[in-house]
């Protein structure tokens, strides 16, 4: 399906090393089906491994890419006590532990190294501040009112983890600040309360104010979500600017940037059944000039309590934007749909995607570092649906572990977990993939 103010030059990586931990044997290239054994990488903290078989796809080795990939990583990405790397955003724009016994943030074992456009923002100069130091200070109503005004927003709501309870979505307006920064500290949730979506941005809608005559290919606002939970999010029922079924529980982002680092999204759903509706966590269209929307070491679902729903998409769901997914782990999400994209009755439609639907023309998915386990599709990609219509776009899997992720329809053969129509065909490298 294309939305008729769409763009589909866009980039996306995904990054899977292990949901819960990988070490060296996961790691390791298999080189069954055609890969080419990898050499030794010459240069990051960590050597490449050598291509060798690990049952499950054949992914040739490069060992130059992953030892690169492992030397960057220790410095781009920050450090597990929140302390930023040595390139890291200055200031306060550093990721943070959360304190609570939930899955943490992000793959711990993902070292793929993080763009300067994907690093946290710097949160040291608050615009607007949540709270006066107690939990009851920090309300709904007050987020909800910050987000609306638009720059940096943090929250001073006592030493110990807070959820803050929405009763209304908190919309962003495209004519305020040009960059929203939404910055939980590692203690603050924020809950749609199992009945709203948590945050809106869509530069096409004129309610949030048309600031250009092409919404659909402007830069801002930019928004950035860092350091924070999106739990219990609720997109059933709601419908974008063009009256389809419109998806993102949790965050729905239309035009402008987003990028989401080091944060955590539980339990959020969408619409059950549709053919192209998707993302239970986060639905996005028509990033600024085709560029990347970057998920970085960020946490989907975790257990089955904790499982990202739609009926397509669990996790991650565009059309024609492209994901950059780094260090991240995606556990328990589902597609529930069933019918696929072209059901026949009585199936409704959907079902595809357990954690990431991705539709649309030239447009490209990269999966790094990351750990995708026991998503579920009922139709096809129990991990990954991903189709370029005109073939003209590329999904590449690299140092990441697919692993438990049943397409109860259909999946790309010799792929497990995934459905890929892109050109070329699928490409892994030093990646697992396994039912």
């Amino acid at each position: 399906m294309k939305r008729t103010n769409g763009m589909y030059a866009i980039a996306v990586v995904l990054t899977a090393c292990a949901l819960f931990g990988c070490g060296d044997d996961a790691r390791t290239a298999a080189t069954d089906g055609g890969g080419a054994s990898g050499s030794t990488g010459s240069s990051g903290a960590g050597a490449g491994v050598s291509g060798s078989t690990a049952g499950g796809i054949a992914t040739g080795g490069n060992g130059a890419t992953a030892g690169n990939g492992a030397g960057a990583g220790a410095g781009s990405r920050a450090a597990g006590n929140g302390a930023a790397g040595s390139s890291g955003a200055a200031g306060s724009g550093t990721t943070v532990t959360f304190g609570d016994n939930l899955p943490a943030a992000g793959n711990p074992d993902g070292h793929c190294a993080v763009p300067a456009d994907a690093q946290p923002e710097d949160s040291s100069h608050p615009d607007h501040v949540i709270g006066t130091g107690t939990p009851d200070s920090c309300t709904g109503s007050a987020f909800v009112a910050a987000v609306a005004q638009g720059g940096v927003i943090t929250f001073d709501c006592g030493p110990d983890p807070v959820t803050i309870t929405l009763d209304q979505t908190a919309k962003v307006f495209n004519d305020k600040a040009p960059k929203i920064v939404i910055d939980g500290g590692g203690k603050v949730t924020l809950s749609g309360g199992g009945k709203v979506r948590i945050l809106y941005q869509n530069t096409c809608d004129p309610a949030q104010v048309l600031t250009s005559p092409r919404c659909d290919n402007q830069d801002t606002p930019q928004l950035t979500v860092q350091n924070i939970t999106m739990r219990d999010g609720n997109a059933k029922g709601l419908i974008d600017e063009q009256m389809h079924p419109a998806g993102g529980g949790a965050i729905f982002a239309t035009g402008g940037r987003l990028k989401v680092i080091n944060s955590r999204f539980f339990a959020n759903v969408c619409d059950d059944t549709g053919t192209d509706v998707g993302g239970g966590a986060i639905r996005a269209f028509e990033q600024s000039m085709g560029k990347p929307l970057y998920i970085v070491n960020s946490t989907f679902g975790g257990t089955m309590e904790l499982a990202n729903v739609c009926a397509n998409g669990g996790g991650l769901s565009s059309i024609g934007v492209s994901y950059t997914v780094l260090n991240s782990r995606f556990g328990f999400n589902q597609a529930i749909g069933r019918g696929a994209n072209s059901p026949k009755p009585p199936d409704p439609g959907g079902g595809n995607g357990g954690a990431i639907y991705n539709d649309g023309d030239t447009y490209t998915l990269t999966v790094c570092g990351t750990q995708m386990e026991h998503n579920h599709a009922n139709e096809g990609g129990g991990a990954i649906f991903y189709v370029s219509n005109d073939m003209s776009g590329t999904l590449s899997i690299s140092d990441s572990t697919l692993t438990s992720n049943p397409s109860d329809g259909f999946e790309t053969q010799g792929f497990p977990g995934t459905f890929v129509k892109a050109k070329g065909g699928p490409m892994a490298v030093n990646s697992t993939l396994t039912k």
